[in-house]
């Protein structure tokens, strides 16, 4: 099911339900259909728009994916996303998820991620919570399966570091900064 993204960035989509209607644009190899016309990937590609929430993801995955369960990268870069929706929990293979220059506003929507235990990289930065004092060991604590966070390799002392700093979280603060 390895092939290339389907492609639906630089659209001006401002939602995702309106995802359905243009075609994903062309890149260096070419994407696979099956005999439905669905395209044979476990790749998404949305960045670049103006999408605010995510409304009409599972149909547009339906309307797209031979497979859509099987979703493995998603990039939601470069939109007006401003908070994490569960409904991203419920693509249960996702392993990939790239959410950098959006406009998330607490730490606390990385928590709903947890549950998602393949997801090895994230992308964040470029929200306002990168700004955030504990942002980084905040995201390690919270996804403990992450081995990339914002382009760079979580390291074996920032884990251990995370495990330590994590216990010290009291309900949404760390030593009175709110997240």
């Amino acid at each position: 099911m390895n092939g290339p993204p389907v492609d639906l960035s630089f659209k001006n989509l401002s939602h995702i339900a309106a995802s359905m209607f243009p075609k994903p644009r062309n890149g260096l190899r070419p994407i696979r259909t099956n005999s439905e016309m669905k395209y044979v990937s476990c790749s998404l590609r949305l960045s670049y728009n103006s999408i605010q929430d995510y409304s009409g993801l599972h149909c547009m995955l339906n309307h797209f994916l031979a497979e859509p369960t099987k979703l493995g990268w998603l990039d939601l870069s470069f939109n007006k996303i401003t908070s994490i929706d569960t409904v991203l929990c419920e693509l249960r293979e996702l392993r990939v998820l790239y959410l950098h220059s959006n406009c998330i506003l607490s730490l606390s929507e990385v928590d709903k991620l947890g549950e998602l235990q393949f997801l090895h990289t994230i992308t964040l930065h470029g929200n306002t919570i990168d700004s955030i004092k504990g942002y980084r060991q905040h995201v390690v604590s919270a996804l403990p399966m992450l081995k990339k966070m914002d382009f760079s390799a979580v390291t074996r002392e920032e884990r251990v570091l995370a495990n330590i700093w994590s216990p010290c979280t009291n309900q949404g603060k760390i030593a009175g900064w709110p997240l």
